[in-house]
């Protein structure tokens, strides 16, 4: 049941990390924040022991993750294709048995993102969009992709949320290492532009 409200819990998930590589930089909106608020998940997961999958597009092309996100020693998928399920990273997943759900952030929304969504969804697995750690070149792809996952069964969510929902308790163990990272707002990446005026996309 926990499973179809779309309940968090470290033992049975893993973060994804989509893409967010230097040739991006200038051309998707609100990169820095979205890395950022990205890397803020990536040091909760780290804290909370959560497996991370972090994946490069065409990284000849498209360079390196950038060294903000703070993802050096991790693993790097390399890809071509949109999804990041790809066969390397489908082994990897084989390796998680406990795994129900996936937190996911990078870019961009509408293509990479979208794609790994519909993709894991496709296997069963609950799929949590962190909505402050994704972005796209053009904000109406970015606000069509975020209804679209939703439509299709994906939770739209934000970081602190993310967080405060996989601690659930101020006894938690590692709550005041949780705490830190959350004590200053999230860099804000103009989702209340998007979302302003209650619209009908997301009614």
């Amino acid at each position: 049941m926990a499973r179809h409200i779309g309940k968090l819990h470290p033992k049975t998930c893993a973060l994804f990390l989509c893409d967010m590589q230097e040739k991006f930089r200038p051309s998707v909106a609100y990169f820095p924040q979205v890395v950022s608020v990205a890397a803020r998940m990536l040091q909760a997961a780290k804290a909370l022991e959560i497996p991370v999958v972090v994946t490069e597009q065409y990284p000849k092309g498209l360079g390196p993750t950038v060294p903000e996100l703070g993802a050096e020693a991790i693993r790097k998928f390399a890809k071509t294709c949109f999804s990041m399920i790809t066969p390397e990273v489908e082994e990897e997943l084989r390796s998680l048995p406990e795994l129900e759900s996936v937190i996911l952030c990078g870019i961009e929304t509408q293509a990479c993102i979208m794609s790994t969504a519909l993709d894991l969804l496709e296997r069963g697995l609950d799929v949590h969009v962190v909505a402050d750690a994704c972005s796209s070149r053009s904000q109406v792809d970015r606000l069509i992709a975020l209804s679209r996952m939703k439509q299709s069964g994906a939770f739209l969510t934000t970081s602190e949320g993310t967080m405060l929902q996989l601690i659930r308790d101020a006894r938690h163990p590692k709550f005041r290492e949780v705490q830190q990272i959350i004590m200053d707002p999230a860099p804000d990446s103009n989702l209340m532009a998007l979302f302003q005026g209650q619209n009908p996309l997301f009614s």
